[in-house]
């Protein structure tokens, strides 16, 4: 998917993110964040729309202190607090689609580019926690099998390719992940003090099948390993995914 595509991703799941969070009320609980009502959600994402709006928009090349952030994440009343987040979402969008193609700012993932990064990053966090409004509301979630597996792309390559993480296992553990109606296949191999992510299923403790979209989901821990999944092999391999594999 490129930056275009991302973006239109982006622009729809900011909408559909508010519409679930009307529909469910900020006093609901987000099963799928424990301790979390939806205002914390809102509240939360529209933190994170105003934050990364300010790399887009002001060209900042280094991350910004503790300090200048929490501006974005200032408390907001119930009454403003969704007309706030619609406003963040706006902005954003607004900041991404007016940006050059060749955006210079911070980021914190590999990416061909600031502008690919931003629109990636962005389109993948509000998607998750629209399904996190979603599931607060009773409703259910789902998403198009060619962005779920750009989403399992991102968080393996991305997110657990880092050097820091909790995800560890000693001895080392390999888990296979096979999209069935994408065909796309990744082995993330869990080590005492990092992670290698590879292409295709080679050698693995457990491997995991299914639909893109429902991987995508189980592997941002916003699904269990139900019968939407073939498992083959070590199957308390996902126990310690669902443990450790945590981003907030």
């Amino acid at each position: 998917m490129d930056a275009a595509e991302h973006l239109a991703r982006l622009r729809e799941e900011g909408e559909l993110f508010a519409e679930a969070a009307t529909a469910a009320g900020l006093d609901a609980a987000v099963p799928t964040c424990p301790g979390w009502q939806v205002r914390d959600l809102v509240q939360h994402l529209g933190g994170v729309h105003r934050w990364a709006t300010s790399y887009v928009v002001t060209g900042n090349p280094k991350p910004s202190s503790e300090k200048e952030d929490a501006r974005y994440f200032a408390a907001i009343g119930d009454g403003e607090l969704l007309p706030a987040y619609r406003s963040a979402h706006a902005a954003l969008v607004g900041a991404l689609a007016g940006a050059p193609s060749d955006l210079a700012c911070w980021t914190f993932l590999a990416a061909p580019s600031p502008l690919a990064f931003w629109t990636r990053r962005q389109a993948h966090e509000t998607t998750i926690h629209r399904v996190d409004a979603e599931m607060a509301s009773g409703r259910a979630c789902a998403c198009e099998a060619g962005f779920g597996a750009d989403g399992i792309d991102e968080l393996l390559y991305g997110f657990f390719s880092r050097a820091r993480g909790r995800l560890v296992a000693d001895p080392p553990v390999a888990l296979g992940i096979r999209a069935t109606d994408t065909g796309d296949t990744w082995t993330i191999r869990i080590e005492p003090d990092r992670r290698a992510v590879t292409g295709g299923v080679g050698e693995a403790d457990c491997v995991v099948s299914g639909p893109a979209a429902d991987l995508y989901l189980l592997l941002w821990n916003r699904r269990t390993p139900d019968e939407r999944f073939s498992i083959e092999g070590n199957r308390h391999l996902l126990e310690l995914w669902r443990t450790k594999a945590v981003i907030t």
